[in-house]
């Protein structure tokens, strides 16, 4: 068995091969998305994604498709959220926690897609165990 602790590590719902292909029959459209974001009652389309840093400063990102989880238990709890951003025909979201992958897993499965790690593991996977460790660092922390 592998342990994987994902920090600053993004998962992707994608149907292509890998995330990163350029197919555009495999790609998730924009409309696909926010057809699927306004039809669950569990997300919400923002376009923006915000967090208040420890300055005071506000950093926030504006990109068509990003949208947050209302139900993720761990909304609020040091300016972390449950962003799904789309991106090139992907869904990505960065650090997931267990409860977050399995909402991917769902969101993928509506979508006939996968869930695919930056090096190509599919998700769920036997020889994987997913650890819950929170992420160290909130999302906006780059360095």
């Amino acid at each position: 068995m592998i342990e994987i602790h994902r920090m600053g590590y993004e998962l992707h719902i994608t149907r292509q091969t890998d995330w990163f292909d350029e197919d555009p029959d495999l790609k998730i459209s924009p409309d696909e998305w926010k057809n699927y974001v306004h039809g669950d009652p569990e997300m919400r389309l923002d376009n923006y994604c915000e967090t208040k840093l420890e300055d005071g400063r506000i950093l926030r990102i504006d990109e068509v498709g990003i949208s947050v989880w209302l139900s993720y238990t761990g909304n609020g709890l040091n300016g972390n959220y449950a962003w799904f951003s789309y991106s090139d025909g992907n869904i990505n979201v960065k650090s997931p926690d267990d409860e977050i992958l399995k909402k991917m897993l769902l969101i993928a499965e509506r979508l006939n897609a996968k869930v695919l790690g930056d090096d190509g593991e599919r998700y769920p996977n036997e020889g994987i165990i997913i650890s819950a460790r929170k992420p160290e660092k909130p999302w906006w922390k780059f360095w």
